[in-house]
């Protein structure tokens, strides 16, 4: 397989699109089949129209409170295939060298960043001083000091900083989430977090440092690391990590082929997690505690996500995730509104802080703290 996205494609069916409409305070499930919406529309240009670019653009089809206007690309004959598609007018289509004229322009109200890793960056401050609002792909930035750097530069421009963290809105998750909340589980003891799949080309820039910033870490191991948070509900306080490499030449240095870590809480839950790009059907999380245990497997396809506890199966709605995402992301926008699970860039620069103290724990074979 050449990407998470084709191994995430190949493990689970295509998902079934529902409407979202926006809520009065954090999101519920029942929330998901509210179709009443008369709200202002988040007029949206995606910049980066690759594999997973094309996969949010065909599932704002069915927002009901975001829409597509705009295209920023690289690539002329991309953007000519794209405008004759979702019928983008000349006006609203930009290159990489030119994309800060959007300031100028009235029909975009946020541009969505789905480029490499090492280039969110630059980008999104870019976005930020044209003074539109910024949603960008996790990772959000390749380091924590970057990722700061992001929300400083949205902050000065008055403009909001939010990240693609699709499982926040995803039932299944959130109904795990509420029984944790509720004391269903009991106190909670472990979590578990596998995410891996064998990548292909060694040529594409997930496999390149200066674009991905690392290898399975950034791209899949931040599926775990956010999990663990939001499953276990605490920060992590310290972290330990190894590294595994049976490839160097396809996994040269700075790369990350496998990555084992560990994280302590202060309630005294442990996680064990597991990031590769060298194994394949990993995508499963399992939390436990001293009354009960909630698994999800797959745990971040992009649906339908399966998940079971002590008491039998969970049987939330099936959702196409980029929908629930970008019309959530419009009423986060808009009105204010929080999810049950953040997405802004202050919880992105958590899960950046984390990547860095395991590289960190991984070059010193030491055990890390860690201060949220």
């Amino acid at each position: 397989m050449n990407s998470r996205r084709e191994f995430l494609q190949k493990l689970t069916v295509s998902a079934i699109a529902l409407p979202f409409v926006s809520w009065a305070g954090p999101i519920s499930i029942k929330d998901l089949f509210d179709v009443n919406y008369d709200g202002p529309v988040l007029r949206v240009a995606i910049m980066g129209l690759g594999s997973y670019g094309s996969r949010v653009a065909e599932a704002m089809l069915s927002c009901k409170n975001a829409k597509l206007t705009g295209l920023i690309s690289g690539t002329p004959s991309k953007i000519k295939d794209w405008q004759n598609k979702y019928n983008i007018p000349d006006a609203n289509c930009y290159n990489y060298e030119n994309f800060d004229n959007i300031k100028n322009n009235s029909s975009i109200d946020a541009v969505y960043i789905i480029t490499p890793n090492a280039l969110h960056h630059d980008e999104a401050i870019r976005v930020a001083k044209a003074g539109k609002h910024v949603i960008c792909e996790k990772p959000m930035a390749i380091n924590a000091k970057e990722g700061q750097e992001m929300i400083d530069a949205c902050k000065k421009a008055g403009v909001k900083l939010l990240v693609g963290y699709r499982m926040h809105f995803e039932p299944n998750t959130l109904e795990v989430i509420r029984m944790r909340k509720e004391g269903e589980l009991g106190k909670i003891m472990f979590f578990q977090g596998l995410c891996g799949f064998r990548i292909g080309d060694p040529n594409q820039w997930r496999l390149n440092r200066q674009l991905a910033g690392g290898g399975s870490m950034m791209d899949i191991g931040i599926y775990a690391i956010n999990g663990a948070r939001y499953m276990v509900g605490e920060e992590p306080v310290w972290v330990t990590a190894q590294e595994t490499k049976t490839d160097p030449v396809k996994f040269k240095e700075g790369v990350d082929e496998t990555i084992q870590f560990q994280l302590g809480f202060p309630g005294g839950a442990v996680a064990s997690c597991l990031s590769s790009y060298n194994i394949n059907w990993l995508d499963r999380f399992f939390l436990s505690g001293k009354s009960g245990f909630a698994e999800l497997d797959p745990a971040t396809g992009y649906g339908p996500i399966q998940g079971r506890t002590n008491r039998g199966e969970i049987n939330q709605p099936v959702v196409t995730h980029q929908t629930v995402q970008m019309d959530a992301m419009s009423d986060i926008i808009f009105n204010n509104k929080q999810p049950v699970v953040p997405v802004d860039g202050n919880e992105a620069v958590k899960d950046l802080k984390i990547i860095d103290a395991i590289y960190e724990a991984v070059r010193t074979g030491k055990k890390v703290g860690l201060s949220l």
